[in-house]
This record gives structure tokens, sequence and C-alpha cells, in this order.
């Protein structure tokens, strides 16, 4: 029997859409992401992989190594996708990290769409939404055509990668999404806050740029943590495959192929982001101060709750 429609977007958006922290890694010419190659397939160590059956981009994001040759701390922050569809094994898993905060970037209509958080008993979400610039509906509404020379129209020939690489410089002009992330920060600095998980929808857009900003704060090269960002495809890749294949068995796509953009993150859409930031503020730490109101005595907390 076919999946309903509903249920195979429900899965899609579950499992393909990101629209949580941002993604990719670089600051070069974002005319160059229609091209970039798909970059290969890694996995990360097993100490920082945390092995959910209804969450499968959740890491820990310790190990890492800073220029100045201290090390994140591993089991203080953890990135991750959307934790609705968490089993109560999982569930389990979780309440092991001994977690303190979880943090939601999904918009409301996301929530709504896929299901609230699935948390271990005592810990509450805190909802800080990054705003999605109207992708989920987009994605919604181009399936629901079910026509395949409408969604051509709407996400082929580069429009999907259009779609991902407007959304990441809304993470630096738009005062809301500014504020969330610096709210986000300001929580991380907080050691009774800690051990803190955040995510959005897929783990990789909202959830990648802030896991990036983090990684660059606490001194990491920008090559590892664009490596992060980059990490998602590789756990993400066979779930989002899968839900290709069903859209297309269930007659909604005949080219699921036209997605890929949108369940991927790239080098050109965290380009993107990074373009308009050093537009805008010229660096990474001045963005991070005037522009999301992360002061130097917030970075030097953070630091010190995270690094040894």
């Amino acid at each position: 029997m076919y999946p309903s429609r509903r249920r195979v977007t429900t899965l899609l958006f579950g499992s393909a859409l990101t629209l949580g922290g941002l993604t990719a890694a670089g600051c070069g010419a974002t005319a160059a992401a229609a091209t970039t190659p798909r970059t290969p397939r890694s996995t990360p160590p097993p100490d920082r992989r945390v092995p959910l059956h209804g969450a499968v981009n959740c890491r820990d994001l310790g190990g890492y190594r800073t220029e100045d040759g201290k090390q994140l701390r591993y089991g203080r922050l953890f990135r991750s996708d959307a934790l609705a569809k968490l089993t109560p094994e999982d569930v389990t898993a979780l309440g092991r990290l001994g977690l303190h905060t979880a943090i939601d970037m999904r918009v409301a209509s996301e929530v709504s769409f896929d299901g609230a958080d699935r948390l271990p008993a005592g810990l509450t979400v805190t909802s800080l939404p990054i705003d999605d610039t109207g992708l989920f509906a987009a994605m919604q509404a181009a399936i629901a055509t079910k026509d395949p020379v409408e969604q051509q129209r709407r996400l082929g020939d580069g429009k999907a990668e259009t779609l991902m690489r407007d959304m990441y410089p809304t993470f630096v002009t738009s005062a809301a999404n500014r504020t969330a992330f610096g709210a986000m920060l300001t929580r991380i600095a907080d050691g009774d806050r800690l051990p803190l998980l955040f995510h959005c929808t897929s783990g990789k857009d909202r959830t990648g740029w802030l896991s990036y900003l983090l990684l660059r704060l606490l001194g990491v090269p920008h090559a590892t943590a664009a490596q992060d960002y980059l990490l998602s495809n590789a756990l993400r890749h066979d779930a989002d495959a899968a839900v290709r294949a069903q859209l297309k068995q269930a007659g909604l796509m005949q080219d699921p192929d036209l997605l890929i953009p949108l369940q991927e993150v790239r080098t050109g859409y965290l380009t993107a982001g990074l373009d308009r930031l050093h537009r805008t503020y010229g660096s990474i730490p001045r963005y991070l101060t005037a522009g999301l109101g992360v002061d130097a005595r917030t970075t030097a907390r953070i630091r010190a709750q995270l690094l040894r």
C-alpha cells in the first residue's frame, strides 16, 4: 500500500528539510554554489555521534581542537535534527546525556506539522525559532501539485539551490534571527544550562550555522568547522534517499532528485551567509558583538565552559 501524501510529506519535512543552523564552509564567491561538487561521504568518530532511531543527525560537538591547542569538552554541547519522532528507547538514550537544556529552532508551522519534541522526563524545550523564509511552505506546495512540469518549474534549473542560498543571509540580516541566535549563545554561556542540545528540523542549516559560529568563536579552524557543517550530508544520506524513493513510489514526484539541493548542505550555502556577514559586519567577532549582542564577557564564559 502506498503511504498517504501527508505521511510522505511528514517524512520529507521531518527528515529532509533543514532550516536550522546554517551550513557550508567558506567565504568564497556565492556564484560557485550551483556547480560545487558533492562532498565525499565520511562518518564522525564513534564517540561523537549519538545513535538514535528517530533522529539521524544527533551528535556531540566535543573533541574538536582549537588553533591554540585546546579541545572542546565532550558531553557539554549537542546538535541534532528534530526530536519529534524519537522512540521510547531514544528518549532513554537522550536521558543518559544528562541534558539541562533543549533549544528548538523550528518555526511554529514545522512544530505543528511534525510534532513537539519527545524529551526525557523533567526536561522542557526552549523555543527560539529561526525564520525559514517560507521554505517549508514552498516545498509543501511544490510536492502537493504532483505535477512534474510544475515541480520542475519551481525547483529545477537551479531554483532549489537559490532558495537555499537566499535563506542563509537572513541569519545575518534578520533582526529577529539575530536576537534568537544571540539568546542561544547567552544560554550556552550559562554553566547551569549545560549540557545543552540545540536543533532545527533536519539539523543542518540553522543548526549548522550556529554550530559553525560556535566552533569559530571557540577558536576551531575554519576548515574543521566547515567539515562539521558538511558532515550532515553523510549522516542524512540514507534517510533522505529513502524519502525521495517514497515520494516517487507514492506518485507525488516523478523526479524527487529535485529535492536534493534542499536536503543537502553545500559549501555555497554557508558561503552565502558568510559573505553577507563579512559585508555587513566585517568579521565573525564583530557579528557576534554588534549583531548578536554577545559581548567579550559572554564569549569568555562560553570558552571557559566548553574548552579544556
